[in-house]
């Protein structure tokens, strides 16, 4: 590994890159327009149950059981139960990727039956159209019916309702990252696999066995120049989010070691999937069948929450969702020890596939 040689490799890989408007293209427009479109018209899918977090101030009264008693008996909402901190509940909320959370006040059971005004606080994901919609439904109805009993429909008990994560997130602001992650993926991926199965076709492998350049030197040149690539586009897509929806995300160190590793481990996963397969046909259908999957269920578009259980299984052992799911914990949720347990997945997952790529991946076909 000599970085002379990397470097007059990379000289190259950059020259032909900014020589291709196609790639100049998904590279560097592509990233504002998904921004553009998804920022205006997306919205997410929701489940058919939608999970309440619940975390009871009131330590289990008479009226606060009462109330969550009535949302339960609601055929599409289940409660589960929490003992957080309340100044930590909407940031615990965005860790463990829950969409909807609920805080039952102190005191709640003295002011109802008192016919004081009590709010309970509905936490809700913009992310997570649907499920925040029937959550804000459902809480709202047993409301209603609980002024209805007690003083014929005089509004004492009230719902609040606030953000998961930070109160001043939107939709755009969780749609960051993950289109980050998709650009990571995807701009790596096709274009490795395409390099690999391209140039042995061509014959280009077999000249560049002919130079001083090892297999090692011209994969590494390919990683950095992605990765160069990787914290443009990053940049990119947070100034479109910043500048035509005013999005809220923190842009910190903790960002840049999955801007390193993502390529690093696309770029060897690519340049993998390119040397085992044998024509251009055969390495285009096997980056897709890597790809798509990570697109959709790696939380790219859709919380992973929102998933069946055996698809959220599934989600886990994907990589990318734990590169998504790093930036979430770094941008949003400021949850290092979470980023800590992803970027070390993810490093230790790039430096196993790149290894991989490095034993498979020959000048010359044997």
């Amino acid at each position: 590994m000599r970085p002379a040689r990397i470097a007059a490799d990379f000289k190259i890989v950059v020259r032909s890159y900014l020589r291709n408007p196609v790639a100049l293209f998904f590279s560097l427009i592509f990233p504002i327009i998904l921004i553009a479109l998804f920022g205006l018209i997306f919205s997410a899918a929701g489940s058919t149950v939608v999970p309440i977090t619940v975390l009871n101030l009131d330590h289990n009264s008479e009226a606060s059981v009462q109330f969550l008693a009535d949302l339960n008996d609601t055929t599409y909402i289940r409660l589960s139960f929490v003992n957080w901190n309340a100044s930590d509940f909407a940031a615990n909320l965005g860790a463990n990727d829950d969409s909807v959370g609920l805080v039952i006040p102190q005191g709640f059971n003295s002011s109802y039956f008192a016919r004081d005004q009590v709010n309970v606080t509905l936490y809700t994901d913009p992310e997570d159209g649907a499920a925040s919609g029937a959550a804000q439904s459902a809480v709202g109805s047993v409301a209603t019916a609980f002024n209805l009993h007690a003083s014929n429909g005089t509004a004492i008990v009230g719902v609040a309702q606030q953000n998961v994560g930070s109160q001043v997130y939107s939709y755009i602001d969780y749609l960051i990252p993950g289109l980050i992650g998709f650009s990571i993926l995807t701009s790596p991926m096709f274009s490795m696999v395409d390099v690999a199965s391209s140039y042995r076709k061509e014959g280009i492998f077999r000249e560049l066995s002919l130079t001083p350049l090892t297999r090692a030197e011209w994969l590494t040149s390919h990683i950095l120049w992605y990765m160069s690539l990787t914290f443009v586009t990053a940049g990119i897509m947070i100034g479109a989010g910043v500048v035509l929806f005013g999005a809220h995300v923190n842009v910190t160190v903790g960002l840049i070691p999955f801007l390193v590793a993502g390529p690093l481990l696309f770029v060897s996963l690519g340049m993998l999937a390119g040397s085992v397969a044998k024509t251009p046909e055969s390495a285009a259908l096997i980056g897709n069948i890597i790809t798509f999957p990570m697109m959709f269920l790696s939380g790219t578009f859709f919380q992973v929450s929102m998933f069946p259980p055996a698809l959220q299984s599934f989600a886990h052992i994907l990589p990318l969702y734990y590169v998504i799911d790093g930036m979430n914990q770094v941008m949003l949720f400021s949850n290092t020890a979470r980023a800590l347990t992803d970027v070390l997945v993810v490093f230790v997952t790039a430096i196993i596939v790149f290894l991989l790529a490095i034993r498979f991946f020959q000048w010359r076909d044997e």
